[in-house]
């Protein structure tokens, strides 16, 4: 019988798949989370070098994160033994605390759930995955990274802080949008929007493409 290789995948705009696992700081359930965005993460293994490089860095983002009221959370295939062990580990040899709780994930269960197994990179690891969920629990953006390369945290903080700014003022955020940048109108939908919006105070390089400063 031939291996079943069906990987599943959450969709953007849906409920994230919920989960209630434990971590190192006791047992998680997403839609407990509700009223919160969560940002869900994984990495491939407790003790490697690269995934320690990004706890140190995760942790200097975890005060931002959470005056955006983000819920950082990670995960990888490793018991709570493990991920407890490598906190220690962090504290011990390079003097940082891990402030944020790290789900233990020996079954797959969520890593599964969440399409965090990539058979081309790894049968038995998570690949980088970042999942971006909003305080309503729906699934807003994910981004996936290799085994072998590192995440660059302030494109983390970029991007809920544009999802934020989308959510608030019903717009949306052009390339290289940074906090503070001017934001895109959304294009009009009759021919009498496209008329008044000329005379709107927007910034306009053309009938669809508007700028504002919010």
């Amino acid at each position: 019988m031939e291996e079943d290789t069906c990987i599943a995948f959450p969709v953007l705009g849906e409920p994230a798949p919920d989960f209630e696992a434990e971590t190192t700081q006791g047992p998680v359930k997403l839609s407990s989370l509700k009223g919160k965005w969560v940002v869900l993460f994984s990495h491939p293994a407790d003790f490697t070098p690269v995934c320690t490089t990004e706890f140190l860095a995760f942790t200097q983002i975890y005060d931002e994160l959470q005056s955006l009221n983000v819920q950082l959370i990670g995960l990888s295939v490793d018991s709570i033994s493990a991920h407890l062990a490598w906190v220690h580990a962090i504290k011990e040899k390079m003097g940082v605390t891990i402030p944020f709780p790290i789900i233990a994930d020996l079954t797959m269960k969520v890593a599964k759930k969440y399409g965090m197994i990539h058979p081309g990179q790894s049968s038995t690891a998570a690949v980088r995955c970042v999942f971006f969920i909003d305080d309503k629990g729906i699934m807003r953006a994910m981004i996936y990274y290799p085994l072998q390369n590192g995440r660059f945290m302030p494109e983390i903080i970029r991007l809920i802080k544009a999802l934020q700014t989308t959510d608030k003022f019903k717009v949306s955020t052009p390339a290289n949008w940074q906090p503070g940048d001017k934001v895109v109108v959304p294009p009009p939908k009759t021919t009498a929007e496209m008329d008044k919006r000329m005379s709107e105070g927007y910034e306009c390089k053309d009938w669809y493409l508007c700028f504002k400063k919010v």
